[in-house]
């Protein structure tokens, strides 16, 4: 074979070999293309369906937050309302300050020891002396029997009433609970597995302290058929009970409002009669 021939043949080869390539090329470019559009009508699609759920999100929660949850943690909304509670409970105790002095200021001609023994009695000013403390909590769960009821194994608002009352059944001179001062209109209510004091909720342990002859409380503690039988569960479960003879007590006035709100029947509003109503709350078994 010549060289020219050998340089042909060489030069028909290359053409064929770019042929194949060419048709192979030509080949899959149709596969990339259908790959392609349906890529793009996936996209489009996708994107169609977001923006439809994100209109009818829009539309449905009309300038409201769609996860309520966080607008309405009771726990923050209960820690919201106690501090204003207690604010406004500071507000009403300087204001009352400031009447007593403007009062005294105007010569009513009342004698200053009957209003301190007014003060004493209605709890308005601080007191120091001996009594006991009692201490209430709730049983631990981890040891709680298989099947049994868990509202046993906590401290109820009858429970915490049942030592009050025990209390100043045996003379207390004063009182508190969670550091708050008891009157003869303070209510104990149960919220959940909180307990309500005055508008402000507690959780246990809850703390009672009274000013008393201490040896006359201690008996009246032991002697209460409903302390017993709170004392019965303490052990049987395990609920929390701690008693103490205290030296030195010292209480905090109350800070909060006086004013009595009661129920009036209709009979009693039509013929004007007066009526009555007690605050106080009564202690039953469990």
């Amino acid at each position: 074979m010549t060289q020219p021939t050998l340089l042909a043949t060489l030069r028909a080869g290359a053409r064929r070999f770019r042929t194949i390539l060419w048709l192979r090329r030509g080949a899959g470019r149709p596969r990339r293309t259908v790959r392609t559009a349906l890529a793009g009508a996936a996209t489009v699609v996708i994107c169609v369906v977001a923006g439809y759920l994100i209109g009818t999100s829009s539309v449905l929660a009309r300038g409201t937050d769609l996860r309520g949850g966080r607008n309405t943690d009771l726990i923050s909304l209960v820690r919201t309302g106690s501090q204003r509670n207690a604010m406004l409970a500071r507000d009403v105790s300087s204001t009352r300050a400031e009447v007593d002095r403007l009062a005294g200021q105007t010569g009513t001609g009342i004698d200053p020891a009957l209003l301190s023994a007014a003060a004493e009695q209605a709890q308005t000013v601080a007191m120091t002396g001996p009594g006991v403390s009692v201490v209430l909590d709730d049983a631990p769960m981890s040891v709680a029997p298989a099947g049994l009821d868990p509202d046993l194994l906590v401290v109820h608002q009858q429970d915490i009433q049942a030592v009050v009352n025990a209390l100043w059944e045996g003379g207390a001179e004063g009182m508190t609970i969670q550091g708050q001062r008891v009157i003869s209109t303070t209510g104990i209510k149960c919220v959940g597995n909180t307990v309500v004091l005055q508008g402000i909720p507690y959780a246990p342990p809850y703390r009672i302290q009274a000013i008393g002859d201490p040896a006359i409380l201690e008996a009246t503690l032991s002697s209460s058929q409903y302390v017993r039988n709170y004392q019965d569960y303490v052990a049987a479960y395990g609920l929390g009970w701690l008693e103490h003879r205290e030296d030195a007590l010292h209480l905090p006035a109350y800070t909060g409002g006086i004013g009595l709100t009661y129920a009036k029947s209709l009979a009693a509003s039509s013929s004007g009669a007066p009526s009555s109503g007690a605050a106080s709350g009564s202690a039953s078994p469990r």
